[in-house]
């Protein structure tokens, strides 16, 4: 399978570069950036045959099969359509959109092309949340609550490396992402309730630094999300599961139980990275001719329920 990653130099794009290393059969044959010095380099470094400032370029080569798009949220949706309609199967990062109209356009170019269209939704990839949604399909578990932390020391505009942002950052449309989709892949259902307090704008950034998310889905699940940019202290986010038969802590992909024993994943995956077994998972879809976990049609219902919880904050 051969890549173009466009943003491949940011700090997720560096982790998809890494990804791909290792996924025998696949290659990144272009990388696409902003500074074309910068992305020459950068290609050089790791020895890619083709870098970019425009993603078009990429797109109209014979040698790209596959686009992993980890640029900035507000391009996600015009760049995932983009790739759609040149005939390249495409993966964004999350958010597939930052506003549910251009989440619902990215769903309809993707029927019509019948391409393979995913949002990266690491989550359901992690072994620590796989062992749990094992458990589940099981039915040795079943969630009743979820309580989830998702914090950040993030007053000025910088990425996970301390880089300095082109972009803004959000904490409903990106990070709560996450964990509106956990939830409901989890539970099996759609949110029915829901409810969202945001603390004041920030002056210069102009988001909220501080956010409470609550979330019911039919069958009497909740969810408890609290996000912060202002929380000094470890930073990441952190799931708390008390379910009718345990109660679990996932830490990215390390799993405890409630008494903070550690619990074995080492047979849950090949391997232990979330982001090397989502990218796996849409390689695998591409060669089997079928929609991945976390295609586009399955992420919209994640976009939904955030836009509901937008509405929320409007109020």
């Amino acid at each position: 399978m051969r890549i173009c990653i466009a943003g491949a130099s940011g700090a997720f794009g560096m982790k998809h570069m890494d990804a791909i290393a290792a996924i025998e059969g696949s290659e990144v044959v272009s990388v696409v950036g902003t500074k074309p010095d910068a992305i020459k380099a950068f290609a050089e470094e790791r020895g890619v045959p083709h870098y970019t400032t425009d993603l078009a370029e990429a797109l109209a080569r014979d040698d790209v099969d596959a686009v992993i798009l980890a640029t900035p949220t507000q391009m996600h949706a015009a760049q995932t359509i983009q790739c759609l309609e040149a005939g390249k199967h495409v993966m964004s990062e999350i958010p597939m959109a930052d506003n549910i109209e251009d989440a619902r356009k990215v769903v309809e170019v993707q029927k019509r092309t019948g391409l393979v269209a995913m949002a990266g939704h690491t989550r359901r990839f992690n072994p620590s949340h796989q062992w749990i949604h094992n458990k589940i399909e099981a039915g040795e578990l079943k969630v009743q609550q979820m309580d989830v932390q998702t914090y950040f020391f993030r007053r000025s505009n910088k990425n996970a490396l301390g880089q300095a942002r082109s972009w803004t950052d959000h904490l409903l449309w990106h990070h709560a992402c996450h964990t509106v989709d956990l939830f409901q892949y989890q539970t099996g259902e759609v949110a029915s309730k829901v409810q969202a307090l945001q603390g004041p704008i920030h002056e210069e950034l102009g988001i909220a630094m501080d956010m409470s998310i609550g979330m019911k889905v039919p069958n009497g699940a909740i969810c408890t999300l609290s996000l912060s940019f202002n929380n000094d202290g470890p930073f990441g986010t952190f799931f708390r599961y008390i379910c009718d038969n345990g109660t679990y802590l996932a830490r990215y992909d390390d799993l405890y139980d409630g008494n903070d024993n550690k619990i074995d994943l080492s047979g849950v995956a090949v391997s232990n990275n979330g982001i090397e077994l989502q990218d796996r998972e849409f390689i695998a879809a591409i060669e089997e001719g079928r929609a991945p976990n976390a295609c586009v049609t399955q992420a919209i219902d994640a976009m939904e329920t955030l836009h509901k919880l937008e509405l929320c904050l409007e109020d």
